[in-house]
């Protein structure tokens, strides 16, 4: 059955592209076909995680947005050598990083709509058994309709105050929309801290599931954003981590 997966956080800065890219890869490194949608369009950057150029990108989200292209033409085959020897194939629709383009989002808008349609067209046109969507942070019109058509919806927060009382609207936002499945993931966690009281205190707090606590990686922070870490760094607590949500995932349990 083709999942739709939205990642999400509250507050910018809670490491929400990283952990779309590194699940999406980790679903695919299981032989499934994977896309991924940048829907930040006001503040794109997941395509650089991929080793895509913005001067590369001749197409983007936007294009398909203001019917300039369809959304298939605006979607790169970005499979990594891992994935394609696992029998997975990884795709991913970038937003636009033009100045041009970005300040016509925040002028004119763009259709929800359209862009929910478009995941659809997506899953339908190149055949994918996923498609993970790298959400705008915050509660908007975008972030509503994406949550609402999720069959997965992971709520990535820091171990932060502000992170809790914003999650925690989201949270029932979307439980009113009726989310089929709501995972928790704690992201940049202090080595020191108890993680035990950690996973306790938030699924307490929010009364669901945490899937994974991801601790602060000097590792991640050297990478800079220059490739997926989980491929990087094989053996790394993140990537075990993020393999496991991904199996749970594939799984559907």
């Amino acid at each position: 059955m083709r999942q739709i997966v939205s990642i999400h956080s509250y507050r910018g800065g809670t490491g929400k592209s990283n952990l779309a890219a590194n699940l999406a890869t980790a679903v695919a490194l299981t032989g499934k076909r994977v896309g991924v949608v940048d829907t930040d369009i006001q503040s794109p950057g997941i395509h650089v995680l991929f080793g895509l150029d913005d001067k590369q990108m001749t197409r983007a989200v936007n294009d398909y947005l203001y019917d300039l292209a369809p959304i298939k033409g605006a979607a790169y085959h970005v499979t990594p050598p891992e994935v394609a020897a696992a029998g997975g194939a990884m795709y991913l629709v970038p937003a636009s990083m033009r100045a041009a383009d970005i300040a016509r989002v925040l002028k004119e808008g763009y259709s929800v709509e359209k862009l929910t349609a478009g995941f659809e067209q997506l899953l339908e046109d190149l055949n994918l058994d996923f498609l993970f969507v790298d959400t705008h942070p915050g509660m908007n019109e975008e972030t509503l309709m994406s949550v609402a058509i999720s069959d997965w919806l992971i709520l990535i927060l820091r171990p932060d105050r502000q992170d809790y009382l914003g999650t925690a609207v989201t949270i029932e936002v979307s439980r009113k929309l009726g989310v089929p499945n709501l995972m928790l993931v704690v992201n940049k966690a202090l080595a020191s801290m108890d993680q035990a009281a950690l996973r306790k205190d938030v699924e307490r707090s929010f009364a669901a599931e945490l899937g994974a606590v991801l601790l602060l990686s000097e590792d991640m922070l050297r990478l800079g954003s220059t490739g997926i870490m989980s491929l990087k760094f094989p053996d790394h607590q993140f990537t075990r981590a993020v393999a496991g949500l991904a199996a749970r995932m594939v799984s559907g349990k």
